[in-house]
């Protein structure tokens, strides 16, 4: 092949104009569930220790449709002091993919790594507008690599994936 030429699989039509490239795309993305609990106020606003911070993550998926997958971030807070909980947070924030020719192989990777990845950010902001309406400073969540901790899971046998649940 000429170094000018596209290669076979770029330049060869398939039959009657299908694509079988494949293709991804958001159709959506939104606050499933959202809980945000204050039990102490208006005493937590004089208490002197700084609270301990505790996140979880889980990542759920599953099929809406042909085609469209729902993957579902589910991000718990707790900020405990020696006094009490400051705050909990519970967010489900979940996101709607179209996904086109993916290889078996590649969906679960897509699903539960690079989706939350891209859900990430937005869920993160709402975490942190969630935390400052609440009357304490933004929480801004550390970016996490997604993509890392899922093939970690996968190595160690245990894969993720079954319905984040509800918030």
């Amino acid at each position: 092949m000429a170094e000018n030429e596209a290669p076979d699989f770029l330049t060869v039509p398939n039959a009657n104009g299908e694509d079988s490239q494949p293709q991804v795309g958001m159709i959506a993305q939104y606050v499933k569930d959202i809980s945000f609990e204050n039990p102490n106020a208006p005493a937590v606003y004089n208490w002197q220790n700084q609270p301990q911070i505790d996140v979880q993550f889980n990542i759920g998926t599953q099929q809406i449709a042909d085609n469209v997958h729902e993957t579902a971030l589910k991000i718990d807070v707790t900020a405990k002091a020696p006094e009490g909980v400051a705050f909990q947070l519970e967010l489900l924030y979940g996101g709607l993919f179209a996904l086109q020719n993916i290889p078996a192989d590649a969906l679960q990777p897509f699903l539960l790594g690079e989706a939350p990845r891209l859900l990430f950010p937005f869920a993160r902001r709402v975490v942190a507008d969630a935390v400052r309406d609440g009357g304490f400073p933004p929480l801004m969540l550390d970016p996490i690599d997604f993509n890392a901790l899922f093939f970690a899971q996968l190595q160690q046998g245990g894969l993720m994936g079954e319905p984040a649940g509800q918030a």
